[in-house]
């Protein structure tokens, strides 16, 4: 199967660099599967969860908490807000973030802080779901 390259990158650092057969990841309006040779597209991501196939054929899945990805034929990058490996994923910390965003919507005082305690929970049940996907 013909490879391409993949860049995953955060504010913090390039998380990812490497050949690639395929990477399949959430947008906003479903899942994408890229191949080489893809046409050029850009997307919005959710949070949600990014599954890498490399050059070997093992697979690797992330938990991605919103960005973007914009492909081309030979080269994909994701911007992410932040993304982690599903088994770097503390389940407690989580679980705990979870709990807090639960916690924040519940006494959250004006639509900012209800926006914010969303956000705060659709990444915490995202990492949760993806600390499950592991291989």
């Amino acid at each position: 199967m013909s490879v391409f390259s993949l860049q995953i990158i955060t504010p913090e650092k390039i998380f990812f660099e490497g050949e690639v057969q395929r990477v399949i990841v959430r947008t906003t309006e479903g899942d994408v599967g890229i191949l080489a040779k893809h046409e050029k597209y850009v997307a919005a991501l959710p949070s949600g969860p990014v599954k890498v196939i490399l050059s070997d054929g093992s697979q690797r899945i992330a938990a991605l908490s919103g960005g973007a990805v914009k492909v081309s034929p030979d080269r994909t990058a994701i911007l992410a807000n932040a993304v982690e490996w599903a088994e770097d994923i503390d389940i407690d910390w989580a679980k705990r973030s979870e709990e807090d965003a639960r916690r924040r919507k519940e006494n959250s005082k004006d639509q900012q802080e209800l926006q914010f305690a969303e956000m705060k929970l659709q990444r915490a049940l995202n990492r949760l779901r993806v600390s499950g996907m592991k291989e």
